[in-house]
């Protein structure tokens, strides 16, 4: 029984490929997305883009805000 399914699935096989490639890159992408030294360094861009007068007080508010709520996933691993 396990030859023939194994023969009548083998058709589906790139498609559990593809599968299986989009939740590795699914994966990693969360993995940076809540990576601490990259969260840090995106706060100092922050930070050097509002003393520039690149971003308002408001807007560096924001995204100090959205930064951190990231940077607490990745400690807690469940969203705030």
């Amino acid at each position: 029984m396990g030859l023939f399914s194994a023969l009548l699935t083998l058709p589906l096989a790139p498609v559990r490929g593809v599968i299986a490639l989009g939740e590795q890159l699914e994966r990693e992408a969360y993995r940076q997305w809540t990576d601490p030294a990259n969260i840090r360094q995106q706060l100092g861009a922050v930070q050097a883009a509002y003393d520039a007068g690149d971003l308002t007080e408001e807007q560096r508010d924001e995204q100090q805000d959205e930064l951190v709520s990231r940077l607490l996933l990745s400690r807690t691993g469940e969203p705030r």
